[in-house]
This record gives C-alpha cells, sequence and structure tokens, in this order.
C-alpha cells in the first residue's frame, strides 16, 4: 500500500491514524467555522491528522420535507472559508456529474456517496479532476465488491483513493459492521477509512428520516482501530438532538476528546 497524501497528511501504511470529522450538513457558516476550529483545537493537542467533512447538500434524504443544506454555491464558499482560515483540508459529497468540476476547485477530497458508489460516469469524472476520491461503500455491497470501483478510478490514470465502510444492511431499517471488511478492501492496496457513525444508522427508522444509535459509536471505533483502519470518519456536531440532519448517529463535540484519547491509547499500543 502507498500512503495517500493530502496536503501534509499522509494517511495509510504506518502513519498515523487521520480524523475525518464535521457537522452532516453545513448549517450556517458560523457553526460550521466554530465545529471546525474546536475539531481541529481537539486533534492538535492529542496530534491527530485531521481532515474537515460536511455536505453542502444532502441530495439522498429520505423525505423532500428533510433539510438538504444550502446548496453547492453558498456551501462550496463556506467550505473555502474554512479551508482559508483554518488552513484544513476539506472533504464534502458530490451527487451528480455537473457538480464535479466546481467542487474540485475547493475540495481536497471529493467524497463518491455510497448509494452512488457503482455510479461508472460520477466516479471516472470525479477521477478525472486529479483530486483524491473517497469511496464510500454501498451498504448493499460485499468488500469484495469494492474492487471494481477501484479499477474504475484507476482507470483514469489516478491513483488517489481512500476506501470507506460504513456498515452493511442487515434486513430491513437496520445495519451492521463485519470488521473483516477492513481487512479484506486494505487488501486492494489502498487506504481504508472507518465510518463509525454511519455504520449506526437505523435507515428509515423513524418513518420519514433515518434514525441512529450513537451509543454503539465509541466501542465500534475501539474495535475497528484495534483491527486495523487507517483512520476515522465521525460526524458531529454541538447538540445532536437538535441537527437538521442525521443527529441521532452523530457524535457530542462535548464527547469526542474523550473518544479520541482511547482511540490512541489503542493505535500506541498497535505500534509497540
Amino acid at each position: 500500500m502507498n500512503p495517500i497524501r493530502i496536503s501534509d497528511i499522509a494517511i495509510g501504511v504506518r502513519n498515523p491514524l487521520v480524523l475525518i470529522a464535521g457537522p452532516c450538513v453545513i448549517e450556517s457558516e458560523s457553526k460550521c467555522l466554530n465545529t471546525a476550529k474546536q475539531i481541529q483545537d481537539i486533534c492538535a493537542k492529542l496530534k491527530i491528522p485531521f481532515i474537515f467533512k460536511s455536505s453542502f447538500d444532502k441530495a439522498n434524504r429520505l423525505s423532500i420535507e428533510s433539510y438538504r443544506g444550502p446548496g453547492i454555491k453558498k456551501g462550496l464558499e463556506v467550505l473555502a472559508k474554512v479551508k482559508q482560515k483554518l488552513k484544513v483540508p476539506i472533504l464534502s459529497d458530490i451527487h451528480c456529474r455537473e457538480e464535479i468540476d466546481e467542487a474540485a476547485k475547493v475540495l481536497d477530497i471529493i467524497q463518491i456517496p455510497a448509494f452512488l458508489c457503482r455510479q461508472t460516469d460520477i466516479v471516472v469524472a470525479a477521477a478525472k479532476t486529479g483530486k483524491v476520491v473517497n469511496i464510500k461503500k454501498g451498504q448493499f455491497l460485499a468488500p469484495w465488491d469494492i474492487l471494481p470501483i477501484i479499477k474504475k478510478v484507476e482507470s483514469t490514470g489516478s491513483k488517489k483513493i481512500i476506501i470507506t465502510e460504513r456498515g452493511v444492511s442487515f434486513g430491513y431499517n437496520n445495519l451492521v459492521t463485519d470488521l473483516r471488511s477492513l481487512a479484506i478492501m486494505r487488501e486492494f492496496g489502498y487506504p481504508v477509512i472507518y465510518d463509525a457513525t454511519h455504520s449506526v444508522q437505523i435507515p428509515g427508522g423513524k418513518g420519514s428520516c433515518s434514525g441512529g444509535e450513537r451509543q454503539f459509536v465509541t466501542g465500534l471505533s475501539r474495535a475497528a482501530v484495534a483491527f486495523g483502519c487507517d483512520g476515522l470518519f465521525l460526524e458531529v456536531h454541538e447538540d445532536p438532538d437538535k441537527a437538521p440532519c442525521d443527529g441521532p448517529n452523530m457524535v457530542n463535540l462535548k464527547e469526542l476528546e474523550n473518544l479520541l484519547k482511547q482511540i490512541k491509547k489503542i493505535e500506541a499500543a498497535l505500534l509497540k
């Protein structure tokens, strides 16, 4: 495996575990900047490489009435300010080919959402930007099914690939994590991130929106790091119960530092 480099961050091999974190969706510029700064301060204290994540549009919401975000124009303006003021790499997701070129002007990592991970034209177009592409493994895929998607990116000449595990469908309205997938997908030669917050979603669990079981995020994060991954993906919010999107599975910002301290201890034990 060759490490993936983003600014001064190297992901994979024996590099430090990276944290990709932020609120599910952009609510306002001030909230975005405040959350990003607090996460950055915690990561600096614990010496954890940090990549900020938030979505400018959540196009895959279950209900037409669900909050989707400010949209690409305003959303990218907010993300650009976070990048400029905090000097932190930025990740966000795109939902159609038409968004990709504009998003690539701001984003350091273009994320392919889980529901779109098999959409060839989107995957190829994202890879052609030259940016790092984070492929969220669809909850409907086996871990070995990610290899053909990797080949789509590689067909453009790009090897700037990250894979993210976010749980797999288990019957209706439920997800489970098979930690074997982390090892299986790492064998394909690219860093693998574990998304501990989306892995505890209960899709459609509240009828018109998803539920979640955030009480399991810490335990699953510990297990994934112990089993072997190259970083964690955590959606974080200052008040998850009032978040307009994915609140039930997001980590409370006040609890983030304690979670990461536990992760650092596990990481240190693995390096001995």
